[in-house]
């Protein structure tokens, strides 16, 4: 099973607001780092957080093992800790409660009975590389987002 590497992030301006997702992957068979970001125009930070998750993995066509890295607690503890109560309590919170973004926690889901998942939890704007790549990735996809430009790029 190949071993990637995925760093992911989200952001938002106005929450809710325009957003931006973007991941780099690093990996067998990845000519230097691969780039790729999108955006939307009225979503949160934790939609944007789990699309860059989403994205970077549905680009790996074979099963893998991915060291998923991000500085989102709610992406990390979702992988981690929460995501399988809330599939045996049928998309419930342990409050019963709806899931909140349960669209996108399921596609997440779907990816990760596909991909070993190994989520890693970085301190966000702590001068790691590729989390300040990906920052700046999602900062510039919110922008074209407001000149009404492109959806993704990469």
């Amino acid at each position: 099973m190949a071993g990637f590497e995925l760093f992911t992030d989200g952001a938002c301006s106005g929450n809710p607001g325009p957003g931006g997702w973007a991941f780099v992957l690093r990996g067998p068979g990845v000519v230097g780092d691969m780039e790729r970001s999108g955006g939307e125009a009225q979503t949160t930070n934790n939609r944007m957080e789990l699309m860059a998750v989403i994205e970077g993995l549905q680009t790996l066509a074979e099963p893998s093992e991915v060291r998923v890295v991000s500085d989102s607690e709610y992406v990390v503890k979702g992988l981690r800790e929460w995501l399988d109560g809330w599939k045996a309590r049928g998309w419930r919170t342990a409050a019963k409660k709806p899931v909140k973004n349960d669209d996108l926690w399921k596609r997440l889901d779907a990816l990760r009975a596909m991909h070993r998942v190994r989520p890693e939890w970085i301190r966000g704007h702590n001068e790691h590389p590729e989390n300040t790549r990906c920052d700046a990735l999602a900062v510039a996809a919110i922008e074209a987002v407001r000149r009404g430009g492109g959806v993704r790029t990469g």
